[in-house]
Order: structure tokens, then sequence, then C-alpha cells
């Protein structure tokens, strides 16, 4: 099968992709278990794209129970080389309004125990993740957007909560202290995989609401969440359709495409065969297979 180069993860209200056409679904078993649903590909601007729907169409998997290897390395097995990823999060600073469009160009991490690298079981890597989304391709959407009087603010801290519930008011005011711009639940675990599979990411996060902080707004709840989502669903939507009209079809020229040339630390010959093989389409490029 060629490759398909542009991969799109939609969070909450993004369960499918508007202006995907000549479409078709392939279910994938990865050695890491079921992606979160079908990859649903199809072509946008004349380019071929694969869509994912993070929580499954339906939205019935928790933010703590993705399986975010399954998801990232099955984006990885297709070929994929930019993943635009769409997120619903809530506002930890006044400036950042509901409907406001933002891209993160940092994260914290407030989850507990998640699994978020591919390595192990005999093979050890350390990524680089100083700057742990593309750089690349967050210009390609700000340059998208222009044309389409889409406000977009480019920068800001990510914190990674583990949910599902929101946050306390005590951890709403604490997150802000630490000058924290927008909270969400699911992105840091997918950037995190993605470098590792060197494979380019950027968050396209949508604003909904102030979380629970805001003196003029009440606390968050799932209806004020969805109404304001399905409101910029369709500035989303037009936003990713312009960006995959940018991007390279030989794909990206970013560090991310090299993220583990010099991450991996174990010795190639104490690799154990099993792992090694789990891991080849990871580490093919620069580990003999076995």
């Amino acid at each position: 099968m060629e490759a398909i180069r542009i991969g799109v993860i939609g969070g909450s209200g993004l369960y499918q992709m508007a202006g995907l056409q000549k479409t078709r679904e392939i279910i994938l078993k990865t050695p890491f278990g079921s992606p979160s649903d079908a990859f649903v590909i199809g072509e946008i601007e004349g380019k071929s794209v694969v869509f994912l729907a993070r929580h499954g169409r339906g939205h019935s998997i928790l933010p703590s129970d993705l399986n975010f290897r399954a998801n990232i390395y099955g984006m990885k097995m297709l070929g994929v080389e930019s993943i635009i990823s769409a997120s619903a999060v809530g506002s930890l600073k006044d400036e950042h309004k509901p409907l406001d469009i933002i891209l993160p160009d940092q994260f914290f991490d407030r989850t507990r125990g998640r699994v978020s690298s591919f390595f192990g079981e005999g093979l050890v890597a350390h990524i680089g993740f100083s700057e742990p989304v593309c750089p690349s391709l967050g210009t390609k959407i700000v340059e998208a957007s222009k044309p389409l009087s889409i406000s977009i603010k480019r920068g800001g801290t990510y914190l990674c909560m583990e949910g599902p519930a929101f946050s306390t008011l005590a951890e709403s005011n604490l997150y802000r202290s630490w000058n924290m711009d927008i909270i969400g639940m699911t992105n840091l675990q997918e950037a995190k995989l993605a470098r590792e599979a060197e494979i380019c990411y950027s968050t396209i996060a949508l604003v909904t609401d102030y979380d629970c902080w805001h003196p003029d707004h009440d606390a968050v709840t799932v209806d004020q969440v969805i109404e304001v989502l399905n409101k910029n669903s369709e500035n989303a939507q037009n936003l990713i359709r312009a960006t995959i009209g940018t991007l390279p079809d030989d794909g990206p020229e970013c560090k991310c495409r090299s993220a583990l040339k010099s991450a991996i630390l174990t010795d190639h010959s104490s690799i154990p065969k099993e792992t090694l093989k789990k891991l080849q389409l990871l580490v093919g490029k620069y580990i003999n297979s076995v």
C-alpha cells in the first residue's frame, strides 16, 4: 500500500474529517494492541490523508484508557510523517477565550502512570523533548490560517491532566500560578510517541471553557464543552484542510525525522530479538534487523 504521509487525530467533538473524499477504512493490529478506531483513509486537496477519532466514534474511550502507542504506531505503519492533532482544552488565562485556537509549544505532565514510550523490554532510548511539537509543522498551520481569517495564538504551555474529572478549583488556581496556558487530557503522550516514531506533530487546541477558576463563569460542564466545540469545529476543519494543502509531497525537512539517531543507548548486540522485531518499524534504519 502506498504510504500516506499526513495524519489527523480528532478529539472531543471531531469524530470525522469533513471534506475527506474517496474514503475507505482500514483496521490495523499493532504490536501494542488495537488503536482507538478504524483508520479512515481518503483525499484532501489532492493529498492522501488518514484520520483517526482519538476517543473512537461515539466517544467511548476515557483519556486514561487510550492506547496511545497503538494509535501512533498505526500511523507509522501507514507511512505517516506529519500528524495534526485537534483537541478540546480549557483556558487557564483571561486572554485565551472560548472559541480561540492555540498552538501550544510546550507541555507539562500531570498524568499518573500512563505509558508514553515505545521502548523498554531490553531496548533503551532517550529522545530529546525540549521542543515537544514540530516548529516547522506549526509554521505551516499558521501560514495556512492567514487566508481564512482565523485567529491563532502560537505558543504557550499545555498542562496534561489525568482526568476524567475536570480540575478542582484549588488545582486550577495552582496551574495558573505556574503560568500554564491551557489544560487538556491527551496530547502529551501523543507528542512523546510521535517524536519516538520520528513523526512531526503539532496540536491545534480548541478553547472551550475557562476550566473552573474564572469568577465570572460557572464550573465547566460537558454540555458547555460540546456547545463551544461545535461552534469551533468549522474553523478547525477549515484550518486542517488548508494546512494539508500546504504540506510538501516529499515529507517535512526537520529534526523530528531523525529523533532516534542519537537516542538509542542499548548495545545493539544486547537487544532481545523479540524486542527488536517488535520495534523494527521504528529503529530499523539505525539497527540491523534480526
